[in-house]
């Protein structure tokens, strides 16, 4: 298992988004805990958004939630995006990077995140390209549960595949509780138990997110909406399994009034207060 270098942020962050990047230069240090950025829309990035980058970097936490890793794919590891998170690793002090359990190209970036198969061959091939990225970051991946919405062939239900790459890789998860939900309504499942039957000893970090509602029957994982009750619900079952860990809102278009996305940021960490209580007056 590669060593954790640095360390994790606590509390409720917020994606470091470009259209975001006056209010967040203007918020007080105290209103997020953290930020997260996606590596490839910054690597390589100069003018008043480095020196935008910079700011932040010495106010917050970073942390990395990559976008087009293909860890599951068949091209080639992209070992110049593997250099260029390293360095920002670096220079920010990034304590996590994750990634999605997914695929995004063949022959060239589908500019999508698609389901991997299910089966202990996937396992077996996923596990060696975590193996690598983990050697040459010398940190473990952190990866997500994914959302979906065509079956791939399948010889493991989801949860035993993440289990089965989670043992055989040594990577940590994402948990991303409004993927939780998506997929419980688009495939029919019971959300807890689908949480109940994860690796949760290597859940390292959370997501929070809105959606869009096709149908009854059809929820599209958009991040461009409020978070509504039932993702809210199954955040506090999940803190309840694995702790408090660092959360962040995922908000990627659409963007309300600052002070609403903030907002949001106060129920994820009123939900930590919540799950922390009993740990604090059992100590008193």
């Amino acid at each position: 298992m590669p060593k954790v270098l640095h360390q994790d942020p606590l509390g409720a962050g917020l994606g470091l988004r470009r259209a975001l990047m006056g209010p967040l230069l203007s918020m007080e240090e105290k209103t997020v805990d953290f930020l997260e950025l996606a590596p490839e829309n910054w690597i390589g990035v100069g003018g008043r958004y480095a020196d935008g980058l910079d700011t932040l970097g010495e106010r917050f936490p970073f942390v990395m939630h990559g976008l087009s890793l293909d860890i599951g794919g068949p091209d080639p590891l992209d070992m110049n995006l593997l250099e260029g998170v390293a360095n920002l690793v670096k220079r920010f002090d990034v304590p996590i990077y994750s990634e999605h359990l997914t695929y995004c190209a063949a022959d060239g970036h589908l500019y999508d995140l698609l389901p991997i198969p299910f089966t202990d061959e996937a396992v077996h091939y996923v596990s060696e390209r975590i193996g690598v990225v983990q050697d040459y970051l010398d940190m473990p991946l952190v990866l997500e549960n994914a959302s979906y919405y065509a079956q791939a062939h399948k010889d493991l239900d989801e949860a035993a595949f993440i289990n089965a790459v989670v043992e055989e890789s040594g990577c940590q998860l994402l948990l991303d509780v409004n993927n939780v939900y998506v997929n419980s309504v688009n495939h029919g499942y019971e959300p807890l138990t689908f949480i109940d039957a994860l690796p949760l000893d290597a859940v390292r970090y959370i997501h929070i997110a809105g959606h869009y509602d096709e149908a009854d029957d059809l929820k599209v994982d958009t991040h461009g909406a409020d978070v509504i009750d039932p993702v809210w619900e199954i955040l506090d079952e999940a803190y309840a399994r694995v702790g408090a860990l660092p959360t962040l809102l995922e908000r990627d278009f659409n963007f309300p009034e600052f002070d609403t996305l903030l907002g949001e940021i106060t129920q994820i960490r009123n939900a930590q207060h919540r799950c922390l209580q009993p740990a604090q007056s059992f100590k008193a």
